[in-house]
């Protein structure tokens, strides 16, 4: 029997507290999930999953006793929390840990683009720059005006990052914030105004497709577009075809539309920087996610209460 019923990957870390604190079945050892469902859905209390997988329909309808989610990650828009909601069911996410290691992320993604290194890194590599030269010059990153899309603490850690560079910082979203930073309530206008977008925004319907072909013409064939929030805010067929008429500049991407896959186009184009969904990957930040989402459930177990419940369920605990 199992109290715990886990979707995601976890590392050794995450085993052993896991170990600690529940009996618990990993889905990717059932050859076949619905069946496990019918037999055994009725004795787990607790979900463990990420922002990717989710909860599936299936499993949800198949856990009829289910106390708590907790996703290992920040992005949830995989997970119906309107349906959740209505089974009075809490679901916790791993914010704040991760801000830093994607606003860096999204940093490095910028400064690669504007410097072209993985082009420059390349010619040092083969032997052409000792066979052919140099390759032409790349734009500096200093000085800039950047706008932020989705300023929310991954957005702040990043504006924190850019000052140094001597950016002028402007950001869009919701709201106006208590920020020194200049505030655009259109979109649109503000790529007009800036050498490059950074996206930070989450995922889910009030954020698909936002930087589209419209959007993309007003960036403009010096603009540079950086994407580490979740792949569905930029539409990917309308990139592609700004880049290939040379509309935009240039970009860099960790998220993508249709993960794990990443379009030929994208691959191949010189000026675009594609990295496989990186942004909270190093050991330090995985492990403090991963602490993060089992004392969630711990929390729950023990206190009948989150840490980090989502802002759609809070008033659950209330």
């Amino acid at each position: 029997m199992a109290d715990l019923l886990v979707l995601c990957s976890v590392t050794d870390d995450m085993r052993a507290r896991l170990d600690a604190g529940f009996t618990y079945q990993l889905a990717k050892d059932l050859d076949d999930v619905d069946a496990w469902l019918k037999t055994e859905g009725a004795e787990v209390k607790y979900l463990l999953t990420d922002g990717h997988i989710g909860v599936p329909q299936n499993v949800l309808a198949g856990l009829p006793n289910l106390k708590a989610i907790s996703s290992y990650g920040v992005g949830y828009d995989s997970i119906d929390t309107s349906i959740t909601n209505a089974r009075g069911l809490p679901v916790s996410h791993t914010p704040s840990v991760l801000d830093d290691e994607v606003a860096t992320t999204a940093l490095l993604l910028y400064l690669s683009v504007m410097r072209n290194f993985p082009a420059e890194i390349a010619q040092a590599r083969s032997g052409a720059w000792e066979a052919e030269g140099g390759l032409g010059l790349s734009r500096s990153a200093d000085n800039r005006k950047i706008g932020i899309l989705g300023l929310g603490r991954i957005g702040k850690a990043l504006a924190r990052k850019l000052e140094p560079f001597g950016t002028d910082i402007c950001y869009t979203g919701r709201s106006k914030q208590d920020v020194p930073y200049t505030y655009f309530a259109d979109l649109t206008e503000m790529v007009t105004e800036v050498d490059a977008l950074i996206c930070i925004a989450p995922g889910g319907a009030a954020t698909h497709h936002l930087v589209n072909a419209a959007v993309l013409r007003a960036l403009g064939p010096e603009g540079v577009l950086i994407n580490v929030g979740r792949g569905s805010v930029v539409d990917e067929t309308a990139l592609m075809a700004a880049l290939a008429a040379g509309e935009v500049g240039g970009a860099g991407l960790d998220v993508f539309e249709n993960e794990p896959h990443i379009s030929q186009a994208l691959r191949e184009a010189p000026n675009v920087v594609v990295t496989p969904h990186i942004g909270s990957a190093t050991v330090e930040t995985r492990r403090a996610m991963g602490d993060l989402s089992i004392d969630n459930l711990l929390e729950m177990k023990a206190k009948g209460r989150m840490i980090t419940p989502v802002p759609e369920c809070a008033h659950l605990f209330e």
